[in-house]
């Protein structure tokens, strides 16, 4: 078991923008919200070429920040996002992916029946001891 991802203890990464910054990659958060449900699917990170690519090809690109190289949601897992629209925040140093899964899965997690789930955000704080429990 993964325990950052399945644990129920909270283990916030603090330093992820640190990290973000270190990569020397010019980037901007995107969030990614569901078009029907407008759910927060997850956060991503965006540079030039993903947006260009996002806008072009009309699925969700993003840049990743663990590894470093354009990642086309969905290459891999099957898990493709089409986009509907993109907005900006009002200081242009965000953007919101407003996005249609084509199946029912989007983050790279399973449930415990094994399906990858529908959000990221499949956890909630339950007090101020730091621990999570399933939603």
């Amino acid at each position: 078991m993964n325990v950052l991802e399945e644990g129920t203890t909270l283990t916030l990464d603090f330093a992820k923008l640190q990290k973000v910054a270190e990569t020397k990659q010019a980037v901007v958060p995107a969030v990614l919200q569901h078009a029907d449900t407008k759910e927060v699917l997850f956060i991503g990170y965006v540079n030039q070429f993903a947006l260009q690519e996002t806008q072009k090809t009309r699925r969700a690109v993003l840049w990743s920040t663990s590894r470093n190289e354009l990642w086309r949601k969905g290459e891999t897992s099957g898990d493709v996002l089409d986009l509907v629209e993109i907005r900006v925040n009002c200081e242009q140093n965000s953007l919101l992916y407003i996005v249609r899964p084509r199946k029912g899965g989007v983050c790279h997690t399973k449930d415990a029946s094994g399906q990858t789930r529908v959000g990221c955000y499949y956890r909630r704080t339950s007090g101020a001891g730091g621990e999570l429990e399933f939603v």
